[in-house]
């Protein structure tokens, strides 16, 4: 999966929980989902919509009533719901008000080795700066990332590195994402 895939698919907070779900065999209802994710309905329901925008799910044909349709996963979002699943696996219930961030997952999978500022910037082409400070910073708070100042250097640069629940993250999703666009 290429990164600006992955980074549309994180862009809705419940995407991920929810692709990891119909991967554990939730049913592709609603009620079920909801129950499974603990997301709201309408944030919910802006998320499969974008999942079905995306390409990821679809309705099932002739399954479930009008008004309470059956989901299913296309190719391509089998794909994305196993990586899911294994980010769902590694993370633990704890974290999942950081996962649901737009740029967490995508940042993590950038650091499958350390990186400058400048070089994780360079990974996710549509992220801002103020973006990427926050996210960093948000994952250094709860130990996901370390940040190491290279004082040697001139400027002084630090190097930020994926550790803990971050680095199991980082080594779970870096080789499903491919960073060549």
């Amino acid at each position: 999966m290429d990164i600006r895939t992955f980074v549309n698919i994180t862009s809705r907070a419940w995407a991920i929980p929810i692709l990891a779900s119909l991967h554990a065999g939730v049913a592709g209802r609603q009620a079920p989902l909801i129950q499974a994710t603990g997301a709201s309905r309408t944030a919910f329901a802006q998320s499969m919509e974008h999942l079905i925008e995306i390409g990821l799910l679809e309705r099932n044909p002739g399954y479930g009533h009008p008004l309470r349709p059956e989901f299913r996963l296309t190719p391509l979002g089998r794909e994305a719901a196993a990586l899911a699943h294994k980010i769902g696996s590694v993370s633990g219930d704890e974290n999942q008000d950081l996962l649901r961030r737009s740029w967490t997952l995508p940042v993590l999978a950038s650091l499958h080795a350390p990186r400058h500022f400048v070089d994780i910037k360079r990974n996710l082409i549509t992220i801002t700066d103020r973006a990427l400070s926050h996210s960093l910073q948000s994952m250094e708070e709860r130990d996901w990332v370390s940040r190491r100042v290279d004082e040697a250097a001139r400027p002084p640069r630090p190097t930020y590195s994926a550790i803990n629940t971050g680095g199991l993250i980082s080594q779970v999703t870096a080789p499903e994402i491919s960073f060549v666009v």
